[in-house]
This record gives C-alpha cells, structure tokens and sequence, in this order.
C-alpha cells in the first residue's frame, strides 16, 4: 500500500530549475527481491535539489564544447592499468548491447554485451553512429569520471545511493515508482524492455533503445525517467548493504559504484531491476550503451 513518508522542510529559493525534494525519512532497500537490496531500513535524508531529468546529449555536448573533455571511451586504456589485456584490446571502446537474435543462457552476459571500438558518447552504436535525432536522449557511455566532470563543471554533484533512491520512490513504500502496478491498466511507465530478453523486444513501450527524457510520466515529486531508459550513476561505493567489500577503494580503476533505476534492457525474465530499491555494480572506468547520470545541488 502507497504511504507518503514523513516530509519536511519547505523549499528554498529555487535553483537552476532542479525540483526540490524536502528533507524526511523513507524505507531504503527491500527485503522481497535480489540479495543486494537487503535489508530494508529506514533512513533519513536532508533536504536537497535534483535534476527533473537525466542529462542529454545535447547538455553533454555543451560541456565538452565549453572544456573539450575527452571521456573515458574516447581514450586509448593505459597498458599499466589493465598489464594482463590484449596489446590489440586496448583502444578506444565502449560497451554496446548487441541482440543475439535468439535464446542464450541469461548466465552468460557475454552473449549480448560487445565491446565496441569506436562506440562512445558521440556514437553510441559504434562508428557510423551519431546523435542525429538523439539530442534530447540521455547522453550514454559515460564513465563515472565523466559523469563527475560534467557534474563539477556545472557547479554540482552527483547523488548518493540514499538521495536516489529517496527521490525516485516519492517517500513511499510503492514497489515501483508511480505506485505497486508495473503496468497499472495496461500502461507502460517507464522505457523498459517488454518480450524475452535478449531475443525478442516487442517495444510495446514504443521504444527499442534510448527515449527522449521526459516521455514518460514524472512520479509524485515531478521528477522522469527514474525508472528504466538508462541506469544512473551515484557517487556511492557498492557494498554498503552487500556482504563483499566494494572492490579497490576510492575511486581508481577497479572501484564500484552503486548504479540505480534500470534501463531499457531491464526485463521480467532478466534484471527485475526497474524499481527504486533496485541496485547494481559498477566499475568506475566502465562506460556503457544504457548508462548515464543525473545531478544534484545541496544546500549549503
């Protein structure tokens, strides 16, 4: 049963055109569903502002026509970072969703990821790919120092795992963002993937890959696309709440990150992770087809 939590303070002056999420306490984590998301506790949260939206192409490509940053996949990788890779391996890549056309063991991931030479923000299918048509996409491969980089440069931060997820559940128990349905009357509310994942994709949902933000409806704090399109970006280490430390420490090749609100590759036979409480890893020097990241600003 939806039950609005314990919001409090009033917002102040409005920054930058975020939505203010007051201060309060919610249910973090769930004890129903993957092992990582246990247990369920409650926590407080500080008030703070987050972007209506994840970050889009046409944002990121203001940033890196304002500073000419050069992400992570458009970087040849460091022979002493990675000393036990293929010489011919390390190029510039990023990882790509490549549907096998037909049913594979769903424990063997390799069967549809692909690592792509060429494929990066600016071409997020690989070379020959291009953002036409895509502005108002989230931007994807991005590794997390990317996403920190855009995030300093435009004077704010990424959020904790906590900030997420108490934005995306609205302060309430719901299972799902917008209520305890998945598909409350036979409505899609979030770009996730419908038919057997990885072979057949129905889009039933009216979208294979990435949708323009904002093409779903906002949950009750106004805010889109929490639920599926691309994971996000936290700048929480994984391992908080999961039994195995997060790998390395800091935030140097090998580190984790907790990655929240699924994408459009999230499915009922694979990756039920199209809920606020939902969560997985990822190495920080990682850039993937359906990753991006969405900002903050703390009052100070």
């Amino acid at each position: 049963m939806t039950q609005l939590i314990s919001l409090g303070s009033s917002p102040p002056v409005a920054h930058h055109g975020m939505v203010w999420i007051p201060d309060g306490s919610f249910t973090m984590g769930s004890d129903d569903h993957y092992p990582e998301e246990a247990p369920a506790r409650t926590v407080e949260v500080g008030g703070f502002w987050i972007a209506p939206h994840p970050v889009t192409n046409a944002r990121f490509q203001d940033f890196v026509a304002a500073t000419h940053y050069v992400t992570v996949a458009e970087r040849a990788p460091s022979a002493q970072d990675y000393p036990d890779a293929d010489p011919e391996l390390l190029v510039p890549a990023s990882i790509v969703f490549t549907p096998p056309g037909r049913r594979v063991d769903l424990r063997d991931h390799m069967q549809w990821w692909s690592l792509v030479p060429g494929a990066d923000w600016r071409h997020p299918y690989g070379p020959g790919s291009s953002l036409d048509g895509l502005e108002d996409h989230p931007v994807v491969h991005v590794a997390y120092q990317d996403a920190a980089a855009y995030a300093a440069w435009a004077g704010a931060a990424l959020p904790t795992e906590t900030e997420w997820e108490y934005a995306a559940s609205s302060a309430t128990r719901s299972e799902f963002a917008w209520g305890d349905s998945f598909t409350p009357g036979g409505s899609h509310l979030a770009n996730t993937w419908q038919g057997e994942f990885p072979a057949v994709n129905l889009r039933l949902d009216g979208y294979e890959r990435t949708s323009p933000v904002g093409s779903f409806p906002a949950n009750r704090f106004g805010l889109f696309d929490m639920i599926g399109n691309v994971w996000e970006w936290t700048s929480s280490p994984f391992g908080a709440q999961q039994p195995a430390a997060a790998c390395c420490g800091a935030d140097g090749v090998g580190a984790e990150k907790v990655m929240k609100g699924g994408s459009f590759l999230c499915a009922p036979n694979y990756c039920r992770r199209y809920r606020p409480a939902a969560r997985m890893r990822q190495t920080v020097d990682t850039s993937t087809c359906h990753l991006g990241f969405r900002l903050v600003v703390r009052e100070s």
